[in-house]
This record gives C-alpha cells, sequence and structure tokens, in this order.
C-alpha cells in the first residue's frame, strides 16, 4: 500500500508543476498516466466502468470525477486532480485542489474550507468510532462557513 501511495504522491506532484494556462487536461492524463507505468504502477482509474483517464481532472464548475480531454486550464481557474495507482494489488488515492493566478478570492476562501472541514473530519475519526461522526464535523464546519453547503444526491 505504501508503494501504491508513494507512486500516486509523485504523479500529482508531476501534474502538479505542469499545471499551467494553455495546457489541456488530456496532457496532464498523459503525464500521469506515463509516470504511473513508468514506475511500474497502473493507473486504477482507466478502464473502471468505462472510465477513459488515468485522471481526475475538475475545472471550476465540474464537481469532482471530471474525465481527461480537450479542456484547456486558463488563468484564474480552480482545478482539481484525483489520482490511483495500483503497485503489487494494492491501490493508493490522493487528490489535490489548486487555484491558479490571478486567484479569486471567493475561489481561495471555496478552496481553503474545503480542506479545513477535510481535516476537521480527520480529527473526527475515531477507533470505534461511526462514519456519521466524521461527515458531521465536516458538515457542522462548512455550515458555520455561511455561503458554502454539501452536494446532495451526487453520484
Amino acid at each position: 500500500m505504501r508503494k501504491a501511495g508513494i507512486l500516486v504522491g509523485q504523479t500529482l506532484e508531476l501534474v502538479h508543476k505542469n499545471i499551467k494556462p494553455g495546457i489541456t487536461t488530456g496532457e496532464l492524463d498523459a503525464l500521469a498516466e506515463e509516470n504511473i507505468r513508468a514506475s511500474g504502477g497502473i493507473p486504477s482509474f482507466k478502464g473502471y466502468h468505462g472510465f477513459t483517464g488515468s485522471i481526475c481532472a475538475s475545472i471550476n464548475e465540474e464537481v469532482v470525477h471530471g474525465i481527461p480531454g480537450d479542456r484547456v486550464i486558463r488563468e484564474g481557474d480552480v482545478v482539481s486532480i484525483d489520482c490511483g495507482a495500483i503497485v503489487d494489488g494494492w491501490h493508493g488515492d490522493a487528490a489535490f485542489t489548486m487555484v491558479l493566478d490571478p486567484k479569486d478570492s471567493d475561489d481561495v476562501k471555496l478552496s481553503e474550507v474545503c480542506e479545513e472541514s477535510l481535516w476537521r473530519g480527520i480529527a473526527a475519526a475515531k477507533v470505534g468510532g461511526r462514519l456519521t461522526d466524521i461527515s458531521h464535523e465536516i458538515e457542522k464546519y462548512i455550515n458555520a462557513q455561511g455561503k458554502y453547503g454539501i452536494l446532495r444526491e451526487y453520484g
């Protein structure tokens, strides 16, 4: 599991370094797949229920799990990348979100609220606890931030 997680981290670092205005999500996907395969891994997402990408790439209004393709990244975009890889039968999976310059303060705040809600959810995870303990902490924090909310009935 550790090897898969390390490979995913390295792949996300590579993708992060290459995100800039003018690149397509498909080009980022190709970089990720090449890195995963060259390192002895298999992209987890590719082929799963017909998914065509090695990463999920979402820009701005796309919620999550966007399919990489011809969409061009532009200045000021909010970009989320999710990556998964299999190494020796173990899966690694991680994601990041970034706001490109020039950054809109509302986009930065949204990203900060999401990240803090993640950390609060992680802090709520306890041995013997329930999944709802985690989701409750996340929702409580997000709702306290004012204009943000939880997407319902997605997926």
